[in-house]
């Protein structure tokens, strides 16, 4: 068996709630039109989409010696996840208000602190022998910057909605091959930033544009993009399905790509392979099909 990917990131307990229109701020009361408790997180989306599409994986991040985290860890490894994770006073928890129409707003009921400890040398090794390292946004991500850029294995990040100036996203987008977002809050166009990323480093940009597929900026190829740089823009479409839940729709996608990348499949071809996978996760309410048996 080859080595695993190596994750970094979060995971967490959730409970979502679905309401017909998000609250407004002011005084009020609402009806929720469903709830229910699921495990939660970027990077346990990311690792119960490669596990599913049968990649070794190892998932580093922090869980509490509490139920929530007895909850992520029982299920995360009846899926299929290995996990290399590390004590932390509460295992991170999230209230998801959301909408059909896949709208959200997640509220931090807990959020465990990064220790600020240096990789064991079991998680150094393993990242040294991973195909790819994923490094999601945390604080203990970050602190892994350096020694993941240490073993030359490709580093992919994920930086969601990013706006163009936060600063802590600012060294994973330096340090990674592969960045990944969405188009939510960089601006009408997303391509400028695209090609100022691939211009600063980066192999291959990503923006996820909802039910309009996803468009990437890769080296080489196409029209000049200023600087001198040659740049290639390749797009995919969305594969059509009823939408049950949008949540984990993103990592399933970048799952999808890095999994079909690491089989050799051309830009194109991963492209479309991440949104095939993406559509399985959206007609779940969990991150995961698996979790329906799991949980």
């Amino acid at each position: 068996m080859s080595a695993p990917i190596v994750i970094s990131g979060p995971a967490a307990w959730n409970r979502i709630v679905y309401l017909d229109h998000l609250p407004e701020p002011v005084p009020h009361m609402q009806f929720a039109l469903d709830d229910y408790e699921t495990i939660g997180g970027t990077s346990a989306g990311k690792a119960l989409g490669l596990a599913g599409l049968g990649r070794p994986v190892l998932l580093h991040t922090l869980l509490g010696d509490d139920d929530e985290g007895r909850r992520v860890q029982g299920a995360l490894e009846a899926s299929g996840v290995a996990l290399a994770s590390l004590a932390a006073a509460r295992t991170e928890s999230h209230l998801n208000l959301m909408t059909r129409q896949g709208e959200r707003v997640s509220l931090y009921l807990s959020a465990p602190a990064d220790p600020g400890t240096p990789p064991s040398p079991d998680l150094t090794q393993a990242m040294a022998d991973a195909p790819a390292i994923v490094l999601d946004l945390s604080e203990r991500s970050r602190g892994l910057i350096g020694a993941a850029r240490a073993t030359g294995r490709p580093i992919w990040t994920d930086i969601h909605d990013y706006d163009g100036s936060a600063d802590f996203h600012r060294p994973f987008i330096e340090a990674a091959d592969w960045i990944f977002m969405n188009a939510d809050r960089i601006g009408v166009d997303p391509l400028p930033f695209m090609e100022a990323c691939v211009r600063g480093g980066a192999s291959v940009v990503v923006c996820t544009l909802g039910a309009q597929g996803a468009i990437a900026v890769s080296r080489g190829g196409g029209s000049g993009a200023g600087d001198g740089e040659r740049m290639s823009v390749t797009e995919v479409a969305a594969v059509p399905v009823e939408v049950l839940d949008t949540n984990g729709a993103g990592d399933a996608f970048m799952a999808g790509v890095l999994d079909a990348h690491l089989g050799g499949a051309s830009l194109v071809d991963a492209l479309a392979a991440g949104s095939r996978h993406a559509a399985t996760v959206l007609t779940t309410r969990h991150l995961h099909p698996v979790l329906e048996r799991v949980l």
